[in-house]
């Protein structure tokens, strides 16, 4: 059973790498958008198994829950990241002063 599980990780790994590499970069980020508040509901869903876990199985929702809050910062971090690649570069007359740059 555990082989299973991870055949189907390792393929839907692959699966995904494939379909997020077909995305044109201009759809990216309103798709990472989305996936963004998709992965809120992640986390809240990780939060109901968390208060709800049986005995012995904690230590599974906890690695759930944080897995889930790692991808949701992640999420934010790309994004905030392919948004500043579409931002052009500004002139030097344009740009401020700032004295700790």
């Amino acid at each position: 059973m555990l082989f299973a599980l991870f055949i189907i990780l390792i393929a839907a790994a692959l699966l995904g790498y494939k379909v997020i590499s077909a995305v044109p970069p201009l759809l990216h980020t309103p798709l990472m958008s989305g996936m963004n508040a998709l992965s809120g509901i992640t986390v809240i869903g990780a939060l109901a198994v968390f208060a709800t876990a049986p005995k012995g199985s904690e230590n599974w929702a906890a690695a759930a829950l944080i897995l889930a809050m790692i991808n949701v910062a992640g999420g934010f971090w790309v994004t905030e990241r392919m948004l500043r690649m579409f931002k052009g570069k500004k002139r030097e007359s344009e740009a401020q002063e700032i004295p700790w740059q």
